[in-house]
């Protein structure tokens, strides 16, 4: 049965009222507010189900295009929500979500967005946001300060220069890792004499001044898919994106990136800016960036970190020092919506030089006049929200050291799922975890030993009913909703770099407990036995390879 949807009068006065008068304490929408409030964790529980509703079924409740013609109560509109979009949305905050780089947040941060979004400020210049472009500036200057560790006169100096830049908020690490390249890009391209740089006269007149027949990112194989977007967007092409070779441990060869490096120059490619990953997307993995910055100072070459991840781990003086070398990139990401528990969507990109961002500099006659202290000139966005309000928040309230137990704890619970992995006799440890991330599948050990003794075409045949194992537990349990994990594919080493498709974990939530991964094992377990006819085409196969 349909629900009959009551509607409110069309008037210039009632609608005044959703402006300025709250409803009442018995409101639906104040109810959810103080639940919210009291306790997020508990009210998503009540309110999110397990993932019983296929999505085409879901779809059927948001399929009219037609805008409606009669306003509703807020009250029954909420309801509404509830029922057909938070009782199916994605219990990210959940401990036993360990699947992708979100958590459950910390607490204070509903009271404060809501303060951040009544005032509604418009960082893009200060007429619309006053005193939250110095405090955007100063979140920018600890950040930068984590990274680079400048004095405190470089800050005083640089922090609040209306002429300079120490970075930029982003919506997340595409556009931040946009803007990085696009200053490299821009940089590498500059003025020179009669021409008036890329910025001015574009891509084709700026190849044709500079006599170069190509532009070059290099990126190793586990590069974030945004460095392919930004490759587009800045007129490379994505072939102007070089991927360069990784090693057993996922991380970039420096010896492929020299000879990649050798053989772009030699094309007359002009390579602007080498990408340094501090914590892939897929293993978690860190680049050799001091090796990396060498490069790059040899070449003459921008080097830029992706920490969009792995760039919180600087909070931990235990374990910082796995990011040695970003300090001495001249550009990096770090997104505040992943290890640094703020909500959607906050990137950050930093730059060394104060200087940097003036390649991209922008001025408007009515916002971002020249000599403004307006940050949208240095942007690659316009109108942005708030964000900084609740980093600044996050980083008072949690603090340095508060930050470090968080980071510490993830590094210890991946470790110890790692080594609960090893224990099993029935699953594989694919890559060891260097931060909080990593990666395994289930793979008994019969199974395992099949594969070993196989080769040739046997060898692949076992490897892609595996695979198809591996994907039908990661789906079944994603559908069931008792917990999530996601997948990937890697081409590990020990498996002659065969396509292998795994289970990935990213373990930041501090809710998860040790006995909520050791469940995860057991479901993934349980849910194998229920594809009987998979299972006995890889017993049949592992059957013929150890008769052969």
């Amino acid at each position: 049965m349909v629900k009959e949807q009551k509607t409110a009068d069309v008037s210039f006065e009632s609608l005044l009222k959703i402006f300025t008068i709250p409803e009442g304490p018995d409101s639906t929408l104040t109810k959810i507010d103080v639940s919210l409030s009291q306790n997020l964790n508990e009210f998503l529980r009540e309110h999110i189900v397990a993932e019983e509703k296929p999505l085409h079924e879901i779809e059927k409740d948001f399929s009219s295009a037609q805008i409606p013609e009669q306003p509703e109560f807020v009250s029954d509109h909420t309801e509404h929500l509830l029922d057909t979009l938070v009782s199916h949305s994605v219990h990210t905050s959940a401990p036993s979500f360990i699947g992708h780089m979100t958590s459950a947040l910390p607490y204070f941060l509903m009271p404060l967005s809501k303060i951040m979004i009544a005032l509604n400020q418009n960082l893009v210049k200060i007429e619309t946001s006053k005193a939250f472009t110095p405090l955007e500036r100063q979140v920018l200057g600890m950040l930068h300060r984590l990274i680079y560790g400048q004095s405190d006169d470089f800050y005083t100096k640089w922090m609040h220069s209306a002429k300079h830049s120490l970075g930029a908020f982003c919506s997340g690490g595409t556009i931040a890792n946009i803007t990085a390249l696009w200053v490299a890009r821009n940089r590498a391209l500059k003025a020179n004499g009669a021409f008036k740089g890329v910025e001015k006269e574009g891509l084709f007149k700026a190849m044709k001044h500079y006599g170069y027949d190509g532009l070059a990112i290099l990126v190793s194989e586990r590069g974030h898919y945004s460095l392919k977007k930004a490759a587009d967007v800045l007129g490379l092409g994505q072939d102007g994106l070089v991927a360069v070779k990784t090693d057993a441990n996922n991380r970039i060869i420096v010896d492929d990136l020299k000879a990649k490096m050798a053989e772009l120059e030699a094309q007359n490619i002009k390579p602007i800016a080498v990408v340094g990953v501090a914590g892939t997307t897929e293993t978690g993995t860190v680049d050799p960036l001091p090796q990396i910055a060498e490069v790059c100072a040899t070449h003459d070459c921008h080097f830029h970190v992706d920490a969009a991840w792995g760039g919180a781990t600087l909070m931990s003086n235990n374990h910082r020092h796995l990011l040695s070398g970003a300090e001495l990139a001249d550009s990096v990401t770090i997104d505040a919506h992943k290890q640094l528990y703020i909500p959607m969507g906050a990137g950050m990109v930093l730059f060394k030089d104060p200087d940097a961002m003036k390649s991209i500099e922008h001025h408007a006659q009515y916002i971002l006049r020249k000599g403004s202290k307006d940050l949208g000139s240095h942007t690659l966005e316009g109108s942005r929200s708030g964000m900084a309000m609740l980093v600044y928040a996050a980083m008072h309230i949690i603090s340095r050291p508060g930050y470090e137990l968080l980071i510490d704890q993830s590094i210890a619970k991946a470790r110890y799922f790692a080594d609960l992995i090893n224990q099993q006799d029935d699953f594989e440890l694919v890559s060891e975890p260097e931060l909080c991330l990593l990666t395994y599948r289930y793979l008994p050990s019969d199974i395992r030993l099949a594969l070993e003794k196989a080769q040739g075409s046997q060898k692949e045949k076992l490897n892609e009913l595996i695979n198809q194992l591996t994907q039908f537990i990661q789906k079944r349990q994603r559908e069931t909703g008792k917990s999530f994990v996601s997948r990937t594919r890697l081409n590990p080493a020990h498996w002659q770099h065969f396509n292998t498709i795994v289970f990935r974990v990213v373990l930041a939530n501090p809710l998860t407990t040790n006995e909520i991964l050791s469940s995860v094992l057991e479901e993934q377990r349980e849910i194998a036995l229920q594809a009987p006819s998979l299972m006995a085409k890889i017993q049949k196969t592992v059957q013929k390879i150890h008769n052969s």
